[in-house]
């Protein structure tokens, strides 16, 4: 029998070097992993970012400043960044699929754990665990694709994927919003790590096996070393790994601390119009799958940089009175990040050579170390200025951002 069929049919095999068995768009394997990556996408992203509408809460409860809610979700993401780097390493001997499953299921055990805590540290304690736990899906995930997707169709694929992270991120903060509203924050966090272990369990009966990825029996300290080191001399991909650094940090300050803003007066609004506003993220869903298929059609770094710029012009308007406009800016902003998002991680892929696992656990690092130390940082703003100085905090990340971006469209066509 034909090692491509092995390869289908067990768990997950060791592909023959030089061998390339893409998996083509209007096939069923295609299909399922395009839904699989969706599902855990989504389960990934409502489970991080669930606490989110909660920080005005936690700070009440708690007793704690806007800063020190936001570690609830700090902790997360800065160990999420952490993890990201091992698991891209335990992945090339336990497999992508494997560790990807593994870390659904135990992140959303915890989540419904974290409705138990009896108190604020060990509630940080735990969403600290879940962030390392978390970490073997959003880099493993992406190398998977780069992997098993023929390229010609990579961008779309990684646009769906990326879909499914913004479809999680607001599945996870409105429905927390709004089970908050009615049943208060504890059974609301049960109710979506619930939902999260479902959508677990249909990634792992979906997902097929690995076709192409070259499994590595035990841990080699030096070639993991060597080949995070070969990606950050390749010319471009530091940029790469600068931009999302930057652009996630501006981005989760403003949803940090939204809420603040919009919980008290003059808005008033309450935890279910609160987390209502995060439907916004349906723009993201859409500016993902279209920000792909316009990056593989007419340039990625083209449609890198409008992102970006949409993306600060979106935070420009929240600085309306408005609430109407607030919330208008918020959609210009995550339909701009999402979109930036999509091209700079398919970018990765495309840039990097070789152990792309390892490049994409580097993009990954930067971005989540971005929304830890950046999320945080701009609480700090928001307390000593208001509103307006954590306008001008995300704009400078996002000017950065923007000559990053340049930078890596002059290097990679040099290389060319």
């Amino acid at each position: 029998m034909p090692t491509s069929v092995h390869a289908m049919k067990g768990s997950e095999t060791a592909a023959i070097p030089g061998q390339k068995h893409y998996l083509r768009r209007g096939t069923s394997a295609y299909r399922r992993a395009s839904l699989a990556l969706f599902l855990s996408g989504f389960s990934t992203f409502s489970l991080l970012y669930c606490v989110q509408p909660l920080l005005p809460i936690f700070s009440q409860q708690f007793s704690v400043s806007p800063a020190e809610s936001s570690l609830s979700l700090s902790l997360s993401t800065g160990f999420l960044a952490v993890a990201i780097v091992c698991a891209a390493a335990v992945s090339e001997g336990l497999g992508r699929r494997s560790l990807m499953s593994i870390s659904l299921v135990g992140a959303a055990l915890l989540t419904i754990a974290t409705a138990f805590a009896p108190n604020w540290h060990l509630l940080l304690v735990i969403r600290a665990l879940q962030g390392l736990v978390l970490g073997g899906v959003p880099a493993v995930a992406m190398a998977y694709l780069a992997e098993e997707i023929d390229p010609r169709g990579l961008g779309a694929t990684m646009g769906l994927y990326v879909g499914g992270t913004a479809f999680g991120g607001m599945s996870g903060r409105v429905l927390t919003g709004i089970f908050a509203e009615y049943l208060t924050w504890r059974p609301a966090l049960f109710l979506i790590g619930a939902i999260g272990l479902a959508a677990a369990i249909g990634f792992i009966a979906l997902l097929p096996p690995s076709r192409n990825f070259v499994r590595r029996p035990g841990f080699d300290p030096r070639f993991h070393a060597k080949a995070w080191l070969g990606h950050l001399a390749n010319p471009a991909l530091p940029f790469i790994f600068a931009i999302a650094f930057l652009a996630m940090g501006s981005f989760v300050t403003i949803y940090n601390y939204a809420g603040f803003r919009l919980v008290a007066p003059p808005y008033d609004l309450n935890q279910t119009e609160l987390g209502l506003i995060f439907t916004v993220y349906l723009f993201g869903i859409g500016a993902s799958s279209i920000g792909g298929l316009l990056g593989d059609r007419i340039g990625h770094f083209s449609v890198l940089l409008f992102g970006l710029a949409l993306t600060a012009a979106g935070s420009v308007l929240t600085l309306a009175a408005s609430l109407p406009a607030i919330i208008l800016g918020i959609i210009v902003l995550t339909t701009g990040f999402f979109m930036s998002h999509s091209i700079a991680s398919g970018l990765v892929g495309k840039l990097a050579h070789g152990t792309k696992g390892h490049a994409s656990s580097l993009y990954m690092l930067a971005y989540y170390v971005g929304s830890s130390l950046m999320g945080s940082a701009g609480g700090w703003f928001y307390a000593v200025e208001g509103w307006a100085a954590v306008v001008i905090f995300t704009l400078a990340l996002l000017a950065l951002a923007f000559v990053s971006a340049c930078f890596a469209q002059h290097l990679a066509r040099r290389k060319a």
